[in-house]
């Protein structure tokens, strides 16, 4: 317990500074490729590099890593998670062509499938790595910690939020933020922030109750296929004034209707464990009026 909890916040400290080495990195090398540079690697590789150092070599081991699929008893949160962020979009997106909040003149949906299942590869290896970080190491290791469900959702929300910062203030494009939310940076950064947390809530539940991270991979790999696509490629046009409201990235609808969906899936959780502890007393006191 006392290793694990030296080790988390080794990890912390690391997420929370990595990013910051590469904008000194990137500083000391000022000609490179903007989107693809040293710093910019530095950041998102160092918190999988600081996890496998700490699992190797400090203690923390690899049985808890959840690389098993799980799939027995769990193939239907495969499929809740393969579909969460294609559904809610897909919500958002049709409420706004309703109340014309959204310009789709720019929309062709066979070009926009297109792009989704062609991204989809990429960007599974991508969050492969990323999801052995933050369900697979700080999320596996604070809920052996035995912490409040609040508790949970805040850290790793927060944590996974404050690892953004140098990107939203340093590596991001303006161009990018301004297709996103119409902020300067240091709003778009806290507004970011608020709604990783928010999205926490879906991705700690379905890990706490398949213990792998597969599922959270798939989740993660559409979100990135499919949402980022839609803004940054300009296949919508967000109604001046609306952008707060139904963005699909960061709109207060959008994180609701997550927050409603990570809401939902701790009720099951909840409900399946006590289903469960009812069911383990049944089967003792029935063993022990055998006796």
């Amino acid at each position: 317990m006392k290793t694990s909890r030296r080790n988390i916040m080794i990890f912390i400290v690391v997420v929370l500074l990595c990013g910051w080495f590469g904008v000194l990195v990137d500083k000391l090398i000022p000609e490179q490729p903007q989107g693809d540079t040293l710093g910019m690697g530095i950041w998102l590789i160092s918190p999988l590099l600081a996890t496998i150092l700490l699992r190797s070599f400090a203690g923390d081991g690899w049985r808890d890593i959840g690389l098993l699929p799980n799939f027995k008893g769990n193939l239907k949160w495969y499929v809740i998670a393969l579909f969460i962020y294609p559904a809610v979009t897909t919500l958002v997106l049709l409420i706004s062509y309703v109340f014309n909040w959204m310009d789709f003149s720019a929309f062709n949906l066979s070009t926009v499938l297109s792009v989704f299942f062609s991204g989809l590869l990429i960007q599974f290896v991508k969050n492969f790595f990323e999801e052995s970080v933050w369900r697979g190491y700080l999320t596996s290791k604070l809920s052996n910690l035995k912490l409040n469900d609040f508790w949970l959702y805040l850290i790793v929300g927060g944590v996974w939020g404050a690892w953004h910062i140098p990107y939203f203030l340093v590596f991001l494009s303006e161009s990018d933020i301004i297709s996103v939310l119409p902020v300067n940076r240091w709003l778009f950064t806290i507004i970011g922030i608020v709604t990783m947390i928010c999205w926490t809530v879906m991705y700690t539940e379905i890990y706490l109750m398949t213990r792998s991270i597969w599922p959270l991979v798939l989740m993660h790999m559409t979100e990135d296929a499919l949402v980022n696509p839609l803004i940054l490629d300009g296949y919508i046009k967000l109604a001046q004034g609306k952008e707060f409201l139904v963005s699909p990235s960061a709109g207060i609808l959008t994180t609701c209707l997550y927050l409603v969906v990570g809401w939902l899936l701790r009720m099951k959780r909840k409900k399946m464990r006590s289903g469960y502890g009812v069911k383990s007393t049944v089967i003792v006191n029935d063993q022990f009026l055998k006796r």
